[in-house]
């Protein structure tokens, strides 16, 4: 006789079990309606789940993450589904749900085109309409085997091989005939999908992502609940594909990548000007904020990395080099050692403490040739590091001005939509228990100070502290994980860092990881993105351009620039004898937020004629005025 109870704490009592499809219909008629699935005791279920002893019950709708979630799982089950109804003899493999959708592995001689994408959703629609029922089934591990090497499905048959002895084999039937292995849960029928579904593309994947075996043809697929939220999807990728700062890094002439050194950026002029200014802007806010930088060598013995113990946890990630002498040396891939090393210059009493010290370190990763995207994703970075050594006692005090710090920057640079992620100590760490109980009261503090959204994730921490991940929300709605603030109670013990404490004791100081973009090329990628090229005046690398009407205006647009380039605005001349109307559309698409014109008239009356960026309209103003209000809006903002 179970009892069941509800999300709202009410108790249902059962003369018998009874099947999720029955408290649905036992609850209310709407939730029958809009039920997907349901959480029984924390595990996710079918709703043809027989519950046989008291449970905590969950009923989720499409409203719920869980909800969307599994639409998208069976709208992969119904299109590798369709694929096998249109193109007999393909073979399915793999078929995950991702971040916005889902995507389907298969094994085909031809390749998928475009048509064959629109075929695909045309038969899925088909599918749906029929409304095909789920059905559950349990199979034994030697059963699975022989079936699906018998039907032709080797890639399925491999991967059942992999799977532990001791765990449960189930196969999903979608109608009376096709079903694939999986572990579910599923909608009960095809219908529960909806229509807000597109297929968006077509790639290669190797098997299990191992460059030596066969390549297969992966096809992706977005899924929503509402048809709005796929509209307001496939906007965004619109708008996304608009702002690929790839693209807007050429039409703005800011950097390239060459396959003689996959990752790494060849920052051009005014791509080096942006960065320089970032950094510029970034090292002002660290000074007021109490930083001192240093910086450290990119080459480090081995034995460094052994003693840290990254050697262990992060060698295949990094690059080595060996010296005629037979040492190793490793190019470094974080900062952290070696500014502890800085640290270690010196006694320290804790007066000292707590002693931030930032670094713009260069570091270089290894990462797969496939996964480099942009500056989104590069072997060689930039990291705006600092490290901050202070007492135990110093933590909450410390973690609260990062954050308030990391805050002030984001929204000077225009993210105000912050979201934070808190992950606290996990099952196999370091460190005494009662620092990990002040780490943690530290950093929720901190959070709960910024007032802003935050979510837990329970026992994700590192190994050696608690931590922060600041998430960006971008002009159209995108995510980005960005700066990061971790308490290490590990590393600076194992290189030796101690401090003079008070009653005269040696201690070992709590080191706090700070980063507040996490990489400058990055973030450059992630700025371009978010203005569409379109930066802040401040920031911009090109903020104006002179040009004249005629070649008799030459000699006042050249004073004029000289003006502006010691006022230490980053400004061009375009004498090239090309008609104005081609300088302004050029310019414009290369994103510069004044293009000033020169002509009879503004040399006679000492004007200029301004057009700013995105305006169509044009402005006369005088010289002096003009340079009064670049000057005032070129100030770092440093408030």
């Amino acid at each position: 006789m179970p009892k069941i109870q509800l999300l709202d704490g009410k108790q249902i009592p059962f003369a018998k079990s009874i099947s999720g499809f029955e408290l649905t219909k036992k609850i209310s008629k709407s939730l029958e309606k809009t039920a997907l699935i349901m959480e029984v005791n924390g595990e996710l279920k079918d709703l043809s789940h027989e519950i046989i002893k008291d449970s905590k019950v969950k009923i989720i709708t499409s409203k719920d993450k869980e909800g969307l979630e599994v639409i998208r799982h069976d709208a992969a089950h119904i299109m590798a589904m369709a694929v096998q109804e249109l193109y007999p003899g393909t073979q399915v493999t793999i078929g995950p749900v991702i971040e916005n959708g889902f995507y389907y592995d298969f094994a085909r001689k031809e390749p998928f085109t475009s048509d064959d994408l629109d075929n695909i959703e045309k038969k899925m629609s088909e599918i749906i309409d029929r409304d095909v029922k789920t059905r559950r089934e349990v199979w034994k591990r030697d059963k699975a085997i022989s079936h699906f090497k018998k039907i032709g499905e080797k890639y399925k048959a491999e991967i059942i091989e992999s799977i532990p002895k001791n765990e449960e084999l189930s196969v999903y039937h979608h109608g009376d005939t096709w079903h694939d292995l999986c572990r579910g849960p599923h909608l009960a029928s095809s219908g529960k999908i909806g229509k807000a579904f597109k297929l968006t593309k077509v790639s290669g994947a190797y098997w299990r992502g191992d460059s030596n075996n066969e390549m297969l043809q992966r096809i992706y697929g977005t899924c929503w609940s509402t048809k709005k939220d796929l509209e307001d999807y496939l906007h965004r990728l619109e708008e996304a594909e608009k702002r690929d700062h790839r693209k807007l890094g050429k039409e703005m002439d800011l950097f390239h990548f060459r396959e003689e050194s996959p990752g790494a950026v060849f920052w051009h002029e005014k791509g080096w000007l942006l960065f320089q200014r970032l950094v510029e802007y970034m090292r002002a806010k660290q000074r007021l904020a109490g930083y001192k930088e240093i910086n450290t060598p990119e080459l480090l013995d081995k034995t460094l990395w052994e003693k840290s113990g990254h050697w262990d946890k992060f060698g295949e990630h990094m690059f080595t080099s060996e010296t005629p002498d037979e040492k190793t040396f490793a190019v470094k891939p974080m900062n952290c050692p070696g500014c502890v090393q800085v640290f270690n210059q010196g006694l320290k009493s804790y007066r000292d403490l707590p002693l931030k010290l930032s670094e713009f370190g260069k570091v270089h990763r290894y990462e797969p040739s496939g996964a480099l995207h942009g500056l989104l994703r590069v072997r060689a970075f930039t990291q705006d590091d600092a490290h901050i050594f202070c007492t135990e006692d110093q933590i909450t005090e410390e973690s609260l001005s990062v954050t308030n710090l990391i805050l002030r920057i984001y929204k000077d640079l225009g993210f105000e939509n912050v979201v934070l992620k808190y992950s606290d100590r996990p099952e196999k760490r370091v460190g005494d228990d009662s620092v990990w109980d002040k780490s943690e009261a530290a950093l929720l503090a901190a959070i709960k100070q910024s007032k802003l959204e935050y979510t837990i994730n329970k026992g994700e921490g590192a190994f050696y502290g608690p931590k922060i991940e600041f998430v960006l929300r971008d002009a159209i709605g995108r995510d980005w994980q960005c700066g990061t603030l971790q308490v290490d109670l590990n590393l600076p013990g194992r290189l030796g860092a101690t401090y003079v404490a008070k009653d005269g004791s040696k201690k070992v100081p709590v080191m706090l990881h700070r980063a507040l973009f996490g990489s400058l090329e990055r973030f450059i990628g992630i700025l371009i993105e978010n203005y569409a090229g379109k930066l802040p005046f401040w920031l911009s690398p090109a903020q104006a351009v002179v040009c004249p009407i005629a070649e008799e205006n030459n000699d006042y647009v050249k004073k004029l620039f000289e003006d502006l380039f010691k006022e230490g605005i980053k400004c061009e001349m375009d004498l090239r004898n090309e008609k104005i109307n081609y300088k302004v559309r050029e310019h414009s698409l290369a994103k510069v937020p004044y293009i000033i014109v020169c002509g009879k008239k503004e040399v006679k009356e000492n004007t200029v004629t301004v057009r700013k960026l995105g305006s169509d309209k044009q402005e006369i103003v005088k010289r002096e005025d003009l340079i009064k209000n670049m000057l005032a809006s070129n100030k770092l903002p440093l408030n």
